[in-house]
């Protein structure tokens, strides 16, 4: 058949076979995958899937008029993909094999949809690699300097406030009690959740490179600001309370109110990029 006359279906039966011998090819990594979102740093990692199928179903009417395909590059990239898996298997590096899971998925898509199809969906196939934990050394590496950064900044202004506070490493010392800026409110699990909110959102933003990128990043600052914020609160609580609020039910409504300051400030961002991007070219007139 020549390329000009390509059916414009899906070959869905041909690509179910694919998909289900994908499935079975990762399926000895499918049960850690999982166990590891059920720790609360990874919490988000089912949810991203969901998050993909929506993006993609935006895309529908898009994906209608592309042109069906296929490409060599595919195949290269769905190699390559299991080729590195199979090495990390057997090297036990989880996170490669993991995150082979996606590079494989994406050959496939390109190999069997063809480019114009791939480029349509890129970006919600890449979202993917959301859903793939960071390894617990780079967690630790990166952990470690923002408990001193919160434990710092937050000294600084408990003590602005004419509390006696007295700072050593990740510990701030009061009259009556210590607090520990633990690894868990390092702000980690917060960066990464609104890194994924604001990447989503920057996604959802008008054409506009500079937009989107200073929107994806500033989930950084957002994040980190907003725990200084709870470790602040909680060390002010701490304080005039006693070291038990650091933990239980304020502890957990704290990560959420954090949470949701970092959701508003960011969506705030995009509904201001979003009406510059809506205005600029009437202005333009």
């Amino acid at each position: 058949m020549h390329p000009a006359q390509l059916p414009q279906k899906p070959p869905w039966h041909s690509l179910l076979v694919l998909l289900a011998l994908w499935l079975l090819a990762f399926a000895p990594i499918l049960p850690g995958l999982y166990a590891s979102w059920l720790d609360p740093e990874n919490s988000h990692g089912p949810l991203v899937p969901f998050i993909v199928l929506y993006l993609v179903w935006l895309k529908k009417e898009d994906l209608g008029q592309a042109k069906l395909g296929t490409s060599r590059w595919g195949l290269a990239v769905t190699g390559a993909g299991l080729l590195v898996y199979v090495l990390a298997q057997a090297g036990s590096v989880a996170v490669a094999s993991r995150a082979m899971l996606v590079v494989t998925l994406m050959g496939l898509v390109l190999f069997n949809l063809g480019p114009e199809v791939f480029r349509r969906v890129a970006f919600p196939l890449a979202f993917l690699f959301f859903m793939v934990p960071f390894p617990d050394s780079l967690v630790k590496l990166v952990a470690f300097p923002l408990q001193l950064l919160a434990s710092n900044v937050s000294a600084s202004l408990i003590g602005a406030m004419s509390i006696p506070v007295y700072q050593e490493g990740n510990m701030l010392h009061f009259v009556q009690t210590q607090l520990e800026v633990a690894e868990a409110c390092s702000g980690i699990r917060s960066i990464v959740s609104l890194t994924m909110l604001s990447t989503i959102f920057s996604y959802l933003l008008p054409a506009g490179g500079g937009r989107r990128l200073l929107l994806a990043a500033s989930a950084i600052p957002v994040a980190i600001a907003a725990n200084i914020v709870r470790v602040s609160g909680t060390g002010i609580l701490a304080n005039f309370y006693g070291g038990g609020v650091a933990q239980g039910f304020l502890h957990e409504f704290s990560g959420l109110a954090v949470f949701a300051f970092g959701f508003l400030a960011i969506y705030g961002e995009y509904l201001l990029f979003r009406r510059g991007a809506v205005h600029r070219p009437r202005e333009m007139k």
